[in-house]
């Protein structure tokens, strides 16, 4: 469906989502992120990468129990495995947070100048709460924009919103609708990172009920884990590989 339709459709549906909406926020428990520092480092001396997790609730790692299961951490733990690396981490992300949020509120609050990787965690309540179009591409894009400025030297990296339809708090007629204005935040945002020197990267897939916290919502440990890895993947492939002189010693 192209994105002009599903928005004709989405907003044709907007009442049918409002009360389907207010129905799961009645029924659905709200969790705070957990308990604990929200940045850390994996080895020993100066951080070789240095990761930044900005965004929503999920980026403050709400649906975990631990700190450490939060998307930071195991993120850092994935490529301090992988390339024998110090890998620093920070978590900041804002309960309820729209794009435009992150960039006036999050961004300036944050005082670490040094990060070598940007992984940004937004779009999902851009979509549920049916920001327009226009909207959201003033909001990511200066967003993407508040980025470049403040840390020039990171690369930067978007993680789309997922499947509506496969998240279990959603009945799926709200899963449906939702997954329409998905669709028109995840197609204007990867046209955004490609303008804006960032990275989209595919949707994370969904495998099953498994993955969620309680709430049924946001990701638990286990899907925090398997989001890690999903991320760690783009940043190991463009990682330059190593020279014929590295290889030898």
């Amino acid at each position: 469906m192209n994105n002009f339709l599903a928005g004709l459709i989405s907003w044709f549906l907007a009442p049918l989502a409002l009360i389907k909406g207010l129905g799961v926020r009645k029924t659905t428990p709200r969790l705070p992120p957990p308990r604990g520092q929200p940045m850390g480092q994996l080895g020993n001396g100066k951080a070789e990468i240095r990761l930044l997790i900005i965004g929503d609730s999920s980026a403050a790692g709400v649906g975990a129990d631990r700190i450490e299961d939060t998307l930071g951490p195991q993120l850092a733990t994935i490529l301090n495995e992988a390339t024998g690396k110090p890998v620093s981490w920070r978590n900041a992300g804002a309960n309820s947070a729209v794009a435009a949020q992150v960039r006036d509120h999050v961004i300036p609050n944050i005082e670490e100048r040094d990060f070598t990787h940007v992984i940004v965690t937004i779009g999902t309540n851009d979509a549920k709460n049916y920001v327009t179009r226009s909207a959201f591409k003033k909001g990511f894009g200066g967003l993407l924009y508040a980025v470049h400025a403040r840390w020039p030297a990171a690369k930067v990296y978007w993680s789309p919103v997922v499947a509506m339809p496969d998240v279990p708090a959603l009945p799926a007629s709200l899963g449906f609708i939702l997954g329409l204005r998905a669709q028109i935040i995840n197609a204007t945002g990867a046209q955004l990172c490609r303008e804006r020197n960032a990275t989209a990267l595919d949707p994370l897939p969904v495998g099953g009920p498994e993955g969620f916290a309680i709430d049924g919502f946001h990701a638990n440990a286990l899907g925090y884990k398997h989001w890690a890895q999903h991320i760690a993947r783009f940043i190991q492939d463009e990682a330059p590989a190593p020279s014929s002189s590295q290889r030898s010693e």
